[in-house]
């Protein structure tokens, strides 16, 4: 394996749930402003889904701001995503929903597919002892 090979496997996010277009989902993105940094969330609907599943896959997840649509492509393997909560799944037909750019009131919403709720994903914890210890700990909860 070369060292770009070993370099992209260490950047991979494990463990992201399977976000699909339609699907409505809230991301929250790390920003920082000087010395602060501070999670911002984004909340729309996915379009597309492009680039595979390697390092360079990407979303992008629409809303409308006060009558203006805003999009934004994010990175699904970038360090400054800390969360994806997918919060409704969308029934629809095609890969690529570039259609609700244009569509207005009704014609934009999307009929919804039952889904688990367990379609969060976190960054993991620093180490595999701290993994450990958290997992023991829920277990003595139940």
């Amino acid at each position: 394996m070369t060292k770009k090979e070993v370099f992209i496997k260490e950047q991979l996010k494990k463990g992201l749930p399977g976000v699909n277009p339609g699907d409505t989902v809230k991301v929250y993105q790390r920003i920082k402003e000087k010395d602060k940094e501070r999670l911002q969330p984004f909340e729309g609907v996915v379009l597309a889904r492009k680039h595979g599943k390697g390092i360079s896959a990407t979303i992008t997840v629409r809303k409308v701001i006060s009558g203006v649509g805003v999009e934004k492509i994010i990175p699904v393997h970038s360090p400054n995503i800390e969360k994806i909560e997918i919060l409704k799944r969308g029934k629809v037909r095609r890969a690529k929903l570039y259609y609700l750019r244009e569509a207005k009131g009704k014609k934009s919403r999307l009929k919804r597919k039952d889904f688990s709720e367990d379609l969060i994903w976190e960054k993991p914890a620093e180490s595999a002892a701290e993994n450990s210890a958290k997992e023991e700990a829920k277990k003595e909860e139940k």
